[in-house]
């Protein structure tokens, strides 16, 4: 499936620096967008564990090719950094992660001014948070989900008020079922998706069995069932946790490469965002009335 032409021209800056008090590391992000069009609504991404600003291409370059002008920060979980799971450091890199996300939508005015001549075309009233796997997570306390602690009690609220919808790709699922490994080095990943009110779409694999939890592929649809209204899930009946490369071509952890599976993931994010951000419907209901032949589905509520 393409929903869009892709003949549009992009571009990307990297690294632009954002203030981030507090960090080990100086916060760096990239920011492609197309080289024409004005009142262009804006995606900040959230990359998945060990990657940085300069993955997820196969689906930012197509966000960008459809109008959108897309932030990448690198977290400190980056490979570059070198953090690992037993690093003392690692414990609270899900907060620094959010952290990023807040740093980078506080100052996107001045992240956008170190692209010549882009400020002036982006609608500043239409932002998304989009997340892959960790990232999802991220992404979702963002838009408004927190985190559980040991004894069941949500933590703080860290969502933003500049955001207006965003979309969650192989999202964690709900911590009672975490495997041991997951509770020993991730117990954050314990999300409470009842306030997680901000349009969303999530993603999920039919096929994405995680080692962090007990549960199969169901568990990455939590984020869908769990959430109030409005929301949408797309289904990949064959996705594995990369939906067919997400991150970039023929990274090794992709198990299921299939390009058209991830220009299907990448453009059902675009036309959803554009219907939610209010800036074109029609694409978005064009998809959900599609019929399929079972590769993929949409439900909604």
């Amino acid at each position: 499936m393409s929903v869009h032409p892709l003949d549009q021209r992009i571009a990307a800056v990297k690294p632009i620096a954002v203030p981030a008090p507090g960090r080990s590391v100086e916060l760096q992000v990239k920011v492609t967008a197309p080289l024409s069009g004005r009142d262009l609504p804006v995606i900040v991404f959230s990359h998945g564990n060990g990657w940085s600003l300069d993955g997820y291409g196969p689906l930012v370059d197509r966000w960008a090719a459809a109008g959108f002008v897309v932030v990448q920060p690198t977290h400190p979980d980056s490979r570059r950094n070198g953090i690992g799971w037993e690093d003392p450091r690692f414990a609270g890199i899900w907060r620094v992660r959010i952290a990023d996300l807040h740093a980078v939508l506080d100052h996107l005015g001045d992240v956008l001014l170190q692209v010549d001549g882009l400020e002036g075309r982006v609608d500043r009233g239409r932002v998304a948070v989009v997340g892959h796997s960790w990232g999802a997570q991220t992404a979702g306390a963002v838009l408004g989900a927190r985190v559980l602690d040991a004894d069941g009690v949500p933590g703080e609220d860290h969502s933003h008020p500049a955001v207006t919808a965003g979309a969650l790709i192989a999202a964690t699922g709900t911590g009672d079922t975490l495997t041991p490994f997951a509770v020993e080095h991730l117990p954050f990943m314990r999300p409470d998706y009842s306030t997680m009110t901000v349009p969303t779409l999530v993603v999920a694999g039919g096929k994405d069995r995680s080692r962090l939890s007990t549960r199969g592929p169901d568990w990455f649809t939590d984020a869908y069932h769990l959430a109030p209204s409005p929301k949408s899930l797309l289904t990949v009946a064959e996705g594995e946790h990369t939906l067919g490369g997400i991150a970039g071509e023929a990274v090794a952890e992709t198990t299921d490469e299939d390009p058209a599976r991830v220009a299907l993931v990448a453009d059902a994010i675009s036309v959803y965002l554009l219907d939610a951000l209010k800036v074109d419907g029609t694409a978005w209901t064009a998809l959900t009335a599609t019929a399929t032949d079972g590769a993929w589905s949409i439900s909604g509520k």
